[in-house]
């Protein structure tokens, strides 16, 4: 049940007045609209996927140079994740998600421009020029995610916090399968392909306009600023959406945003490296997987479109996977939740390399795919849980950028485990990364049902 601490004169905090509502359609358009910029993420990330598995023949690079245009995409999103997270504390979460927006957009569709290797441009000058812009594009994705997370999470009444936090992340499901049918009916149809693919890519810029104009900005963040009348502005909407008769508030402190040394003292030192521990095993896990897919496949004998059609249908079982983590997060907790779904993963990735029949390739991935996002979406309930508002945003934001390093090792060491011992070697390691992750999960603070931390 949700705590609330109605003072003697009837007072509620503004968060307990959003805390006592249902969920209602400003809720639901909150979720949706913050989940179609998710799922505009995802889809970015999973043509890149694709688009690296089609440039390998047609340019003829190297699974190294792969490797860097990959790479350089989380090199980006880690930067982006921790100065995103540290921004979001300071102008604002809808601020900064908007403007992440724009940046990812419009890098994604320059993207469609880059020149092809030729006589006069090699291959090395074509790679570096797309891992350029692939840099830009992940300083965008990789500030947007945790910031999306904290705004949703903080207009999300406790008792079905972390199960509107799953579905949020569901959206990434969706934008990664819209990935995949792009790259299944369009990616291999012409040379030109990969352009069109990217070109599509550059639809967040627009939606940013959409972000801006039609989302709240976070109650708790506008408090803490010291913007109180537009603290109670945004309550009373909320509050006039379902009837609920407003209450007076007590007077919100103010505080400064925090420095990212702050996650490291003795409060929250040790939920912070747990967390960073589990955000470095998923991202190693997930990112080693799913980016090489397409292009392991291929090496293990199927042809190009067939391995995108095994990747579709792999990728339509997060979806299931999303329903399931949202229905057990507020009846099991988060730990116990994200844990399940993390050592089935690492039991699923084992399966995947071991498989040698398209039938076994097929259910292995699709387990892998069920339970590896079904812990995403844990993850993502957990992590903004358990920092206060002060430094919400700077927690959310150094535990995605800690992660987003495995991301960037994880395409440069997924090529090198291929060749010295296959598809076997490969999912080993990764089960391994899965089963580090789960340790750490259950260090982590149990916060279903509980109110968030304002200080």
């Amino acid at each position: 049940m949700t705590q609330t601490t109605t003072s003697q004169t009837g007072e509620l905090t503004r968060p307990e007045r959003l805390d006592r509502l249902r969920f209602s359609r400003k809720h639901f358009k909150l979720l949706t609209g913050s989940g179609v910029g998710w799922a505009l993420d995802a889809m970015d990330v999973g043509l890149i996927s694709f688009i690296l598995a089609i440039l390998i023949k047609q340019w003829g690079m190297s699974p190294t140079q792969g490797s860097v245009i990959a790479s350089a995409g989380f090199l980006g999103m880690a930067i982006g994740a921790s100065v995103g997270g540290l921004l979001a504390d300071r102008i604002g979460r809808r601020t900064v998600f908007a403007l992440t927006l724009v940046v990812y957009g419009v890098a994604t569709g320059v993207s469609a421009l880059t020149p092809a290797p030729s006589e006069t441009i090699g291959v090395w000058t074509a790679v570096l020029i797309l891992s350029g812009l692939r840099l830009i594009v992940g300083l965008g994705l990789g500030a947007e995610l945790p910031v999306a997370s904290t705004l949703v999470s903080e207009f999300s009444p406790a008792r079905i916090r972390g199960r509107i936090i799953v579905l949020l992340e569901a959206f990434w499901a969706l934008g990664w399968v819209a990935a995949a049918v792009i790259a299944y009916f369009l990616v291999p149809a012409s040379e030109a392909g990969w352009r069109w693919a990217f070109a599509l890519g550059a639809g967040p810029a627009l939606y940013a306009i959409v972000i801006r104009r039609g989302l709240p900005e976070s109650v708790r963040f506008l408090e803490r600023r010291g913007r109180t009348e537009e603290a109670e502005q945004v309550v009373r909407s909320f509050e006039a959406d379902q009837g609920v008769e407003p209450v007076s508030s007590p007077p919100a402190q103010e505080s400064p945003p925090p420095k990212i040394s702050a996650l490291f003292n003795f409060e929250f030192r040790g939920r912070t490296i747990a967390l960073w521990l589990v955000w470095f095993g998923v991202n190693f896990a997930y990112y080693g997987a799913f980016i090489w897919m397409p292009t392991l496949l291929v090496q293990a004998g199927f042809p190009l479109v067939r391995s995108f059609g095994f990747t579709l249908i792999i990728t339509l079982a997060q979806i299931p996977g999303y329903a399931v983590s949202a229905f057990l997060i507020e009846k099991w907790g988060r730990r116990a939740t994200l844990a399940t779904f993390l050592l089935g993963s690492a039991a699923s990735a084992i399966a995947f390399g071991l498989s040698t029949s398209e039938a076994a390739v097929l259910i292995a991935g699709c387990s892998l795919s069920f339970f590896n996002l079904g812990a995403w979406g844990a993850l993502y309930a957990v992590t903004p849980e358990i920092y206060p508002t002060t430094m919400r945003g700077t927690g959310s934001g150094g535990s995605a950028a800690f992660g987003r390093l495995a991301s960037i090792i994880a395409p440069l060491v997924v090529p090198v485990l291929a060749v010295r011992g296959g598809l076997p070697l490969v999912f080993i390691v990764l089960s391994g990364a899965f089963a580090m992750a789960t340790v750490a999960a259950m260090l982590l603070p149990e916060w279903r049902g509980r109110q968030l931390e304002e200080t």
